[in-house]
Order: structure tokens, then C-alpha cells, then sequence
């Protein structure tokens, strides 16, 4: 209210200054355009600037509010568009999830344009792309993924990864995580990535480099990382032992330095492992030196006791077979039921051609256990000392325990 009278008062100002300023002549306006000459009242003059600035100033707002409502319309078109895009990416992750691998692409593909989130379309379009079989295209969506977001080469690298893996493209695979490691040596999924891949190419040596940094950063349970460690060595040990083979074809006393060099390579906890010793052990046996293998196996069994490892002890011939026999026979005092032990101790006798007592640690192993072993070895000692009979006895029962035959009634010899 007192806005609007103060407003009326000021146009009432402005009409008496100009009522009183029209009474006095204050001559004339003149202005001269090249051939032309205006000529007007000093009052009228002025009007008609007044005029002039009013259409300007009005002119001027209206261009203005014109751009405006050209803003307004392109903000309205472009957040319609948004709008269609959320709808096509939402619509192309259903498809996904349901399996329309080919819808899912044209949805995802058609609405990354506009979309908040190109790099999740571009992404999802390319494993569709890939459950299409489609590697072409595969590869041209990851390449816009990467170009439509700023820092995500990882992203688009691990997914570009796991698409490989899973294509059976492992060669492609490891080349797009060895470059990765190199952009983040630490990442935990890239190096669990690489792990599967080179498991899958069997790349034992390369997968030993990479088992002290997965130990390092968590990458697997403790369980399941001592468990790669041993397959990695086992399989490590098996081909220096191979190697050492088809040296031995060329040369007869060809040296076992392959396999024992890597046996110097191996984790401490490894070299006390039981399985781990009884491969390498195994190996050295089966390259002929049995004597190196049987002071292994005592330094071994002295502070660590395996029935598999003694098993392994009663097979090889060590340098002295009779001090082998006498140290094997030091464990029986401390373990006198144990029928692993009692067997090898039957076939070191046997080395020692000792054969009434062998015959006797046989048979007391096979009262604690009825094993196939212990009953082939007495029925074979059996034969040699003429007992046929007992011998033929014994074989039978050996079949009958490792074909898992049922007590049934026979006819009588």
C-alpha cells in the first residue's frame, strides 16, 4: 500500500515539473542526418527520446526472455531424454537379468548416449554382447566404456578380464591383467584374476612368483592358499623331475640338479610338509638315488612321524640296508602296534634277506590291519619259501579285499 502511494505521489511530481515546464519555451531541437533535417520542440524532442529508450529497454527484454524460453525448452527437451534413457537402461538391466541377451545390448547400447551412468550401459551391453558370442562387438563396447568415463580403465580392464576368462581366451586374459598389475601392482581382484589364469594355462612357474604377494594381500583364505602352494610345487617338482629324465636318456649319470635345486627353493613350511616330502621324495627314488632319498626320509621321520613316509622308507635300498633296518626297528620301540612300520620292516628284512623275520613282521602287521599290501608281500614270501598253498590263500583274500567281495557260501575242495 505504501509502495503504491508512493508511486502515484512521484507521477504526480513528474506531471507538475513537466505542466510547469511546458509554459516556458526552451527553444527547439534540431538534428541533421546527412541530406535530412528534424526539426522539433524541445518538449516534444525529449518525448520522443523518452519514447525511443522505452522501446529499446522493452526490445532488449524481449530478446532476453526469448533465449530464456529457448533454455527452458532445450532443459526440458534434454531431461525428457534423460528420462527415456533411465527407462531403456532399467528395461535393458531386466533383460539382462532374464537372459534376452539381445535386448538387453539394444536397450543398454541405445540409451549410454543419455544416460547418467554410460560406463554401467556400456559395461552390461558388453557382457550381453559376449553371452551373444559377439567379441567384436565386445571389444567396441569396452572401448566406449573407456571413453565415455574419465579414470575407468580398471573397471573396463577387470570386466575386459573376466570376459576373456570366461570366453576361454587366456592368452587375451593374461595380456589385459599383466597390464593392469602394472597400472596397480596391489589390487586384490586383478591379482585373484590372474591366479585363475595362470592355473588354467598351468603356468606353474609364473603362479609360484605371484603366491608370496596373494599371501600378502589376503587375496584367499589361508586353507585354500596353503593348498595352491602344494599343488603349485607338486606340479613345479614333477616337471623338474621330467626334466631331469630326458637328461638322463642322453647321459646316464646326468646330475638330479633340476629337482634338487628346486627342492632349495621351496617355502620352509613346504619342505616340512608330509606331502610335500613324500613328492619330492617319490621323485628322487624314481630318478635312482634311493640313498639320498632314504637319509631324507630318516631326518624326517626322526622329528616327524607319517605312516605314508615310512611306507615310502621300507621301499627304497639305502646305502647300508642293514643300519636302515636297525633304525627303523629303533622307531618300533616307540611305536610297536603300528602295522605301517611292521610292514616296512618285513621288507627291509627282506633286503636283508633275513626271511624268517620278515615273515613274522608281515603277519603281525597284518593281525593289526588286514592291508593288500602286507597280504601280497607275505603271499609272494609264501611262494618263494614253497608254501603254495598258504600262498594261493593269501592272493585270493588280496582280491578278495581290493574288488570289495561279499562273504558267500563256496563249494569244498
Amino acid at each position: 500500500m505504501i509502495r503504491l502511494l508512493l508511486i502515484v505521489l512521484f507521477a504526480l511530481l513528474i506531471g507538475t515539473a513537466l505542466s510547469l515546464g511546458l509554459q516556458y519555451d526552451l527553444g527547439y531541437i534540431r538534428i541533421s542526418l546527412g541530406n535530412y533535417l528534424v526539426e522539433t520542440n524541445f518538449w516534444v524532442g525529449l518525448a520522443l527520446i523518452v519514447v525511443v529508450v522505452a522501446l529499446i529497454v522493452l526490445t532488449i527484454n524481449m530478446l532476453r526472455r526469448m533465449r530464456e524460453g529457448t533454455g527452458l525448452v532445450a532443459n526440458w527437451l534434454s531431461r525428457s531424454k534423460e528420462r527415456r534413457a533411465r527407462r531403456r537402461t532399467t528395461k535393458g538391466l531386466l533383460a539382462l537379468a532374464e537372459g534376452n541377451w539381445p535386448r538387453a545390448r539394444k536397450m543398454l547400447t541405445s540409451a549410454a548416449g543419455h544416460a547418467d551412468t554410460p560406463l554401467i550401459n556400456y559395461l552390461a551391453a558388453a557382457q550381453a554382447a559376449f553371452e551373444c558370442s559377439d567379441h567384436e562387438a565386445v571389444d567396441e563396447l569396452l572401448r566406449k566404456a573407456y571413453e565415455s568415463t574419465p579414470g575407468s580403465d580398471m573397471a573396463v580392464g577387470i570386466t575386459q578380464a573376466q570376459l576373456q576368462l570366461s570366453g576361454n581366451r587366456l592368452e587375451q586374459a593374461l595380456a589385459t591383467l599383466v597390464r593392469l598389475r602394472k597400472q596397480s601392482p596391489h589390487h586384490p581382484f586383478v591379482l585373484k584374476l590372474l591366479k585363475n589364469t595362470y592355473l588354467r594355462l598351468e603356468d606353474w612357474r609364473e603362479l609360484s612368483k605371484l603366491l608370496p604377494e596373494l599371501r600378502k594381500r589376503s587375496v584367499m583364505p589361508e586353507s585354500e592358499l596353503i593348498e595352491l602352494e602344494r599343488l603349485v610345487w607338486h606340479n613345479l617338482l614333477e616337471k623338474a623331475a621330467e626334466d631331469c629324465r630326458r637328461q638322463q636318456k642322453d647321459d646316464a649319470n646326468a646330475s638330479l640338479e633340476p629337482l634338487t635345486s628346486l627342492w632349495d627353493e621351496l617355502p620352509s613350511f613346504l619342505r616340512k610338509d608330509e606331502k610335500t616330502i613324500g613328492d619330492y621324495a617319490h621323485q628322487l627314488a624314481s630318478l635312482g638315488d634311493e640313498a639320498q632319498t632314504e637319509t631324507l626320509l630318516r631326518k624326517v621321520l626322526q622329528s616327524h612321524w607319517s605312516d605314508e613316509l615310512v611306507n615310502l622308507y621300507g621301499r627304497i635300498e639305502g646305502r647300508k640296508p642293514d643300519e636302515q633296518l636297525l633304525t627303523a626297528e629303533q622307531w618300533l620301540k616307540d611305536r610297536p602296534n603300528n602295522a605301517e612300520l611292521l610292514l616296512a620292516l618285513g621288507r627291509l628284512s627282506l633286503r636283508n634277506e633275513l626271511w624268517g623275520k620278515a615273515r613274522e613282521y608281515f603277519e603281525t602287521s597284518l593281525k593289526l590291519r588286514r592291508s593288500r599290501e602286507a597280504l601280497a608281500e607275505l603271499s609272494r614270501l609264501s611262494a618263494h619259501m614253497g608254501e603254495e598253498e598258504l600262498s594261493i590263500k593269501l592272493m585270493m583274500q588280496g582280491l578278495a579285499t581290493d574288488n570289495g567281495l561279499p562273504k558267500l557260501p563256496m563249494p569244498r575242495a
